[in-house]
């Protein structure tokens, strides 16, 4: 049986097209969602008077970047520099450099640990930093790159994108996100559809957005679910 020339034509043509549908966003083959748990202080100190306390407080990210609730475990490495309580409140004892260790525990079962420095001294000074900072890359073949600043301004989180930001117009369904999992868009917080491909330009994001809750800045190409870049966040 002959098929007919223009019926071959209009098939050779729609195979063509589907193929470029599925090559248009070409980023990472394969996507691994795991990152392993984490545990992230959420105020943290500069340093702290010997003699005064303070109660550290911490969250829990799961394998693969999502927060869950999670009950924490603290003890003090060095003891004759810094105290702590099991549930976190730390008292400074002497001057010096103290480590503290943090265990973070659902049900009976420790299922992340950590460890973070604190600077016992004269005056207590709590971390005022309320931004952070990043660079963009690439991780296809398309063009991404450029400096981010995100803030926290007031009740909402600001991520400006610098000067030097270009991105390539030939990305279809380009989304930016927040994420702990810079591997998939799944569980992270959508910020919206990207209109600037080049220069300065900002984004406000609404509360309950938090600086201290995410780790990257992420872009992923939404209609065929591949990264096409990250950033993270310093």
């Amino acid at each position: 049986m002959q098929l007919n020339p223009e019926y071959m034509k209009q098939l050779i043509y729609l195979c063509f097209l589907a193929t470029l549908m599925f090559t248009a966003c070409i980023g990472d083959d394969i996507i691994f969602d795991f990152v392993g748990a984490s545990i992230r202080v959420t105020n943290p100190l500069d340093s702290l008077a010997v003699g005064d306390s303070h109660a550290f407080e911490a969250v829990f990210f799961n394998e693969v970047g999502n927060e869950e609730p999670a009950t924490f475990g603290y003890s003090s490495i060095v003891p004759d520099i810094l105290l702590i309580s099991e549930d976190g409140v730390a008292t400074g004892v002497s001057p010096g450099n103290a480590v503290v260790k943090v265990v973070a525990f659902q049900g009976n079962e420790a299922v992340a640990m950590d460890s973070f420095s604190v600077v016992v001294g004269t005056k207590t000074v709590t971390s005022g930093a309320n931004s952070r900072s990043g660079v963009i890359k690439t991780t296809s073949s398309y063009l991404l790159t450029g400096s981010f600043v995100l803030s926290q301004q007031g009740q909402n989180l600001v991520l400006e994108l610098g000067s030097d930001y270009e991105a390539s117009t030939a990305l279809p369904g380009l989304y930016v996100y927040l994420t702990n999992n810079a591997n998939t868009n799944v569980g992270a917080l959508e910020i919206g559809a990207v209109k600037v491909f080049k220069g300065a330009h900002s984004y406000v994001i609404p509360e309950p957005a938090q600086l201290s809750g995410y780790k990257y800045v992420l872009y992923y190409c939404k209609p065929f679910s591949v990264k096409v870049g990250d950033g993270e966040i310093k």
